[in-house]
């Protein structure tokens, strides 16, 4: 539907603009007049080059979705008509793409659809966890009350993913600032007292001449080097890409020593709490757990879940499948499977998740007090180590006067 742009002033003399979807000029007139704007100038919003070009297109993030999740909870819960308060949430929307996929999704669900098909039309926007949840809401009559509990689940979710970047963040940055350090001496210092060595008239202690011979071979191949670590990322990228080597990379990464803990306890953490969102939601056990498979983002927890709900298919309890991958502490595994036997296995998860969300903040903690005193060794070894050994040959020079 056409935008259109108006100004004029209203009955106080008092200047006025914005903005007004309509299908022509005269009903855009019509709804302008209905403001009391005297002798409103109403033309077309003039279309922007760049919006079909996705690149340009800003992303809608999980804040946007959460604020939008929250407040037409609220609206629905006060009694205000979905259309409208899909409608009210779309003109106060500052993102583009998601003001666009808003009014996509009003439109469908004035024509008849249900909140969620229309959802699923924006796969980029409202992944399947969430339009299934939706789908229960709707199904059961109590979507307001599922709108909190999304927007809920996605907080915790949020602040989960936060610390897990935090506590990556830092060494990440350290050992980039390493490197580039690194490369710096190499390429531009190094070769300053190379050209004072070639006077030294003496073989050049050993640790200077290895410092020496390293800089010569960043300065002559770095073309090649960058090329190759280039490629190098590449080929990782498409082995993770393939079935077998991601499952051997993520396998791989959970048996890590120190970051394999930290990311066991993410993933028992994000696991347990959507399964328990999803339960609660009044989702059917089977059709969850093939959501949470597929948003598990580890491929060996991936298939953990989908043998549970092979395991569950066949009249088997979901406790088995998961003592069998390995990853989930044989604590968890007993939790679940008590709940399983009560009847109560959403409340089960839910208190796992919460234990290991205070389990996630302690292993970050740990992690970065290991990482400081670790980085601190590296930066300082590096630096001192090229520094003494391009003084080696200034005290040979000295002994020998």
């Amino acid at each position: 539907m056409p935008v259109y742009v108006w100004k004029g002033k209203n009955s106080y003399g008092e200047k006025r603009k914005g903005e007004v979807e309509a299908l022509d000029l005269a009903a855009a007139t019509a709804q302008v007049k209905r403001l009391r704007i005297a002798n409103p100038v109403i033309k077309e919003k003039p279309k922007d080059l760049l919006e079909n070009i996705s690149f340009f297109k800003p992303n809608v993030t999980g804040k946007d979705i959460v604020i939008f999740t929250r407040q037409l909870s609220t609206m629905i819960n006060a009694g205000l008509p979905l259309v409208q308060g899909i409608e009210i949430l779309e003109k106060q929307q500052s993102n583009s793409t998601f003001k666009k996929a808003l009014a996509d999704i009003r439109q469908d669900v004035e024509a008849g659809s249900t909140l969620a098909d229309s959802m699923r039309k924006k796969p980029k926007v409202f992944d399947n966890l969430f339009t299934n949840m939706i789908e229960a809401g709707e199904t059961g009559g109590i979507l307001d009350t599922i709108l909190g509990r999304l927007a809920t689940f996605m907080e915790k979710s949020m602040l989960l993913k936060k610390k897990v970047k935090g506590a990556m963040t830092y060494p990440t940055i350290c050992l980039a600032i390493s490197l580039l350090i690194l490369v710096i001496i190499l390429v531009f210092v190094v070769p300053v007292f190379t050209t004072m060595f070639e006077d030294f008239g003496s073989s050049l202690p050993l640790p200077t001449q290895i410092v020496v011979d390293l800089s010569d071979f960043f300065k002559n191949n770095f073309i090649y080097i960058t090329i190759a670590l280039f490629i190098m990322v590449m080929i990782v990228k498409k082995i993770y890409g393939t079935a077998k080597g991601r499952l051997a990379i993520d396998k791989g990464l959970l048996r890590a020593p120190v970051v394999g803990i930290l990311l066991r306890k993410v993933a028992v953490a994000k696991f347990t709490r959507t399964l328990s969102t999803m339960l609660q939601s009044g989702v059917p056990i089977l059709e969850a757990l093939q959501v949470v498979a597929k948003t598990a983002g580890n491929k060996v927890i991936e298939n953990a879940v989908f043998r549970v709900g092979d395991s569950i298919a066949e009249g088997r309890p979901i406790a088995e499948p998961l003592e069998e991958c390995g990853v989930f502490p044989n604590m968890v595994v007993q939790m679940i499977n008590v709940g399983e036997t009560v009847g109560a296995l959403d409340t089960m998860l839910e208190k796992i998740a919460d234990f290991y969300d205070e389990e996630v903040d302690q292993a970050v903690d740990n992690l970065t007090a290991m990482i400081e005193p670790f980085m601190m060794v590296f930066l300082g070894g590096m630096i001192g180590g090229l520094v003494v050994a391009m003084y080696l040959p200034i005290f040979k020079i000295a002994s020998v006067v």
